[in-house]
């Protein structure tokens, strides 16, 4: 952990940088993926799974029989909960569903949106140290409540070439149509391009390590749109003297044990807070299972002082972070001025944990700052919204000629035509073209 204090404004867009990984090699050996997938389809998707997740698979598409296995192997405890976490989901997402309003914006020119689901998504789920089967109801659960035709699910298989069950029973209960044992960046060349077996979908949504991400990127560039462009996972918490320092030294270690390249950012203006935290994250972290990810994670991890929450919530701005743990007493007061962040928790009792899982927003979000610019996944996500208009010769009267002149001045005159034609025979002119 880095302690830094009373950094000076010029001094925070270098302090706040991501860590950054080597990318050398990487773009140019996810295309090789992707160009092979492309070629050889299932054949190419196989070899690529015994490569890399050392898996013998006769079929990519998981079975009734699997999912009936899964279903046998997963607690009752655990699939109350994700129940639990589903019907909170799907509240929350239910509730954004667009509401379609005609408007005449002129006498006879009348225009409306129309909310149109995305045909076929597919969906990327990691499975690999730690099996994400919580975003399988994230990503799932809007993309059935939008009405998407068909939800195809990928993820990478254990070396027996089956599927987490837990993963299994998530996408039964939010409705997923079809599900695929395939990992990595053949996985997503597999949604992109579809395959014997796997259906070409028009969205990818997920997060995945580096090479999913650059996969994704590499496919969005011409073949298919993706969520959003993604890096490792972060949180920031912003304290003061009134935080439970055992409460904010947890949810720095929760983010920290994501990954190696996660980062945890806590920004306070007490000194005192932020010495009981680093000690309290100290004696936390030891007791992890995933202790050596954490401890990695925290090295390139900042703690920093500053001189009051006016201060405290512009640095938070200025790193636009994934996940904001307002852990301070004024929260409510602090949140207003809130402009950049992935998604907000209010309180001590607040944890990030809660989103992650239950509380029913989505815990797909912007990392690596593009929370200045991106949202994370709602159910506008799964959605295309359409425009309509209708002029009636009113219409044509209330905006012809402003068409015409704007046409005429743009040096468009086959624009400005289609309205003159119009408004000649609105007039009961002969129709004949003004060129």
């Amino acid at each position: 952990m880095k302690i830094i204090k009373y950094p000076s404004r010029s001094e925070w867009k270098s302090l706040l940088t991501r860590p950054q990984k080597d990318q050398k090699d990487l773009s140019a050996l996810v295309q090789a993926v992707l160009d092979r997938v492309k070629a050889e389809g299932d054949a190419a998707v196989k070899d690529y799974e015994r490569q890399f997740d050392h898996a013998e698979l006769d079929s990519l598409q998981v079975s009734e029989a699997e999912m009936e296995e899964a279903e046998a192997l997963v607690g009752d405890e655990l699939k109350d909960a994700l129940c639990l976490a589903h019907a909170n989901i799907e509240k929350f997402h239910a509730a954004q569903r667009f509401e379609s309003k005609k408007v005449q914006t002129q006498p006879g020119v009348v225009c409306w949106q129309k909310a149109v689901p995305i045909e076929k998504v597919g969906l990327y789920i990691p499975g690999g140290t730690a099996p994400l089967f919580s975003t399988v109801l994230m990503l799932a659960t809007p993309a059935r409540i939008a009405g998407c035709k068909e939800i195809v699910l990928c993820s990478p298989p254990n070396k027996e070439g089956k599927l987490n069950p837990a993963i299994l029973v998530a996408a039964r209960i939010a409705g997923v149509s079809k599900i695929f044992k395939a990992g990595g960046v053949q996985a997503i060349g597999a949604m992109a391009y579809g395959t014997e077996s796997v259906p070409k979908v028009s969205k990818i949504f997920g997060p995945g390590n580096q090479f999913v991400v650059a996969a994704k990127q590499a496919v969005s560039l011409r073949d298919v749109a993706i969520d959003m462009p993604a890096g490792p996972s972060e949180v920031a918490v912003v304290a003061d003297d009134s935080s439970n320092p055992q409460f904010v030294a947890a949810d720095l270690l929760s983010q920290a044990e994501h990954g190696i390249d996660s980062q945890v950012v806590l920004i306070s203006d007490s000194e005192r807070m932020i010495e009981e935290v680093q000690a309290e994250v100290e004696r936390q972290v030891k007791l992890l299972p995933r202790f050596a990810m954490a401890e990695s994670s925290l090295g390139h991890s900042l703690f920093i002082l500053v001189h009051d929450k006016e201060e405290a919530i512009d640095i938070t701005n200025e790193y636009a972070p994934e996940h904001l743990i307002l852990a301070v007493s004024d929260y409510a007061e602090m949140a207003e001025r809130v402009v950049n962040a992935g998604s907000v928790f209010l309180g001590k009792y607040s944890c990030e944990s809660a989103g992650d899982y239950a509380s029913g927003t989505n815990h797909t979000l912007p990392t690596n700052g593009y929370a200045k610019a991106y949202s994370g996944v709602s159910l506008d996500s799964f959605i295309r919204k359409i425009t309509f208009q209708e002029l009636t010769e009113e219409g044509i009267r209330s905006i012809g000629r402003a068409v015409e002149v704007m046409a005429e001045n743009e040096q468009l005159d086959a624009h400005k035509n289609a309205m003159t034609l119009r408004m000649r025979s609105e007039k009961g002119d002969p129709p004949q073209p003004s060129l």
